[in-house]
């Protein structure tokens, strides 16, 4: 009974009328009780709008409308948010500085400038320019929306900023490419939070900067001693497998089980077992992922160490993992079959890879993009059947092939010294794209190996004439 009663009580109050005024103090106590009590219950919070309207209780918009404001704006739709707000100022105009707030943050899920515009003249208009919580609202408006500009003088006017305004205007920038701008401003906060330094990381790593990413978590962590949170470890972990630098891996492994961050998330539970994979330490990796209770296991959890044991050549691993997965009911995705046909690959396990696409387009209804169909035709160009690589890569659709399907397959031409069939695909290839040298290079040296050094000459010519880029040799030494 005690799991019913909240609905019971949101469907006692829709039975009663407006109470005397007597007892209308009490009354409207428990009604705002309910407001707050259902926040996250769309169904409860929408038949308690409906009886505030159908009772006529217009109150005091703090304690009975603000509730409703605040659930609409974080919810699915929150232009329901402007849509009851615009009905409530036909009666009152008793809106606070919360009211406000969760308006602004509807206007930022929604990404809508114009209607951001309105508020912020309403705000100035009702004398709410000096509202901390309010300038901080208007100021994520615009950060979200783009207009940087904007965003920057309501910082730069602000005589009072808290660290969610510092974090909302880094978290803009960030968000807009303007890294050094969100680092120069991190830089002057009086005291960055873990979420302040956790939005540049992320940025750093989302830009591809993983040095600058890893250096600030180490000054984070080991120089200012301000302990990540489970979005810190999820922003540092790409960062990570980008370096593979495996000691920071074990480092922040052994950090999220002492705090129990592990045990919390299981998001982290599985970036942990693909940075270890990726990092080179697929030992690690399947441990990580054997600690994990069967019943949390999720898809992601399947599908990355599927994956780990793929870039690690163990095939039957691999396909051992699948056939559990599939055990324990758990779907493949279009990604765990990537991963799959991968394993088949890279391991030569030809008619297993070509069972494995068949099952994913005939039994799971999946339609392959590009990535399955160029590991198929690699598949078989490694294993030397180009002929059905060359029939496969012609019956791709015309929407979903590419100019790299038909380098894939020129690479095997060019690896087992099949110049028919490389003289094809150059002309494929040459349709699609004519500007790119490493084509022709690959193409003289099919030519050069077979002894046909006059053809493997006029290709070198042809690279020539038609201004084909050379890609510059790289050396570490």
């Amino acid at each position: 009974m005690e799991k019913r009663w909240p609905l019971l009580s949101v469907m006692n109050l829709m039975r009663m009328k407006q109470p005397p005024h007597l007892h209308l103090h009490l009354y409207r106590r428990k009604l705002v009780s309910l407001l707050r009590q259902h926040q996250s219950r769309r169904s409860a919070m929408q038949q308690l709008h409906s009886h505030l309207i159908t009772t006529g209780a217009y109150m005091d918009v703090t304690s009975s409308w603000n509730p409703l404001l605040r659930h609409y704006s974080l919810g699915i739709f929150p232009q329901e948010a402007f849509f009851l707000f615009t009905h409530l100022r036909l009666y009152q105009n008793s809106f606070d500085s919360f009211s406000f707030s969760y308006l602004l943050k509807a206007c930022a899920n929604l990404q809508n400038l114009q209607a951001g515009l309105l508020l912020h003249a309403l705000t100035l208009k009702l004398g709410f320019e000096l509202h901390v919580y309010v300038h901080t609202g208007l100021l994520n408006v615009y950060a979200v929306c783009g207009a940087l500009p904007e965003a920057k003088q309501i910082f730069d006017e602000m005589s009072v900023r808290n660290s969610v305004t510092w974090n909302v205007l880094i978290s803009g920038l960030v968000k807009w490419g303007k890294l050094d701008l969100a680092r120069s401003l991190f830089d002057e906060m009086p005291m960055p939070t873990v979420v302040s330094w956790t939005t540049i990381i992320d940025g750093y790593t989302r830009m591809n900067q993983p040095k600058q990413a890893l250096a600030l978590f180490r000054s984070m962590f080991m120089d200012e001693g301000i302990k990540p949170n489970e979005i810190t470890l999820l922003a540092i972990f790409p960062t990570i497998s980008n370096l593979g630098a495996l000691e920071i891996c074990q480092l922040v492994h052994t950090y999220g089980e002492k705090s129990g961050l592990n045990a919390l998330d299981i998001r982290i539970r599985n970036s942990l077992l693909d940075t270890y994979a990726k990092c080179g330490c697929i030992e690690s990796a399947s441990r990580v992922f054997g600690e994990i209770a069967a019943k949390i296991r999720n898809l992601v959890s399947w599908t990355s160490i599927i994956s780990g044991f793929a870039m690690h050549g163990m095939a039957k691993e691999a396909l051992a993992n699948f056939e559990r997965m599939q055990k324990e009911l758990v779907k493949p995705n279009r990604i765990t079959f990537l991963s799959v046909l991968n394993a088949c690959s890279h391991g030569g396990l030809v008619e297993e890879g070509l069972e494995f696409f068949r099952k994913m387009v005939n039994e799971y209804q999946m339609s392959p993009d590009i990535k399955h169909y160029g590991c198929l035709i690699d598949m078989l160009g490694r294993a030397g059947r180009v002929d059905e690589a060359e029939k496969m890569a012609l019956g791709i659709p015309n929407e979903v092939v590419n100019v790299v399907i038909w380098r894939t397959l020129l690479g095997a031409c060019s690896f087992h010294g099949n110049v028919e069939m490389g003289a094809r695909v150059i002309r494929k290839i040459l349709e699609m794209e004519r500007k790119y040298g490493g084509d022709y290079v690959l193409l003289s040296n099919i030519f050069a190996g077979v002894g046909r050094y006059s053809d493997a000459e006029w290709v070198r010519r042809l690279m020539d004439e038609r201004n084909a880029s050379k890609v510059a040799g790289l050396s570490f030494v």
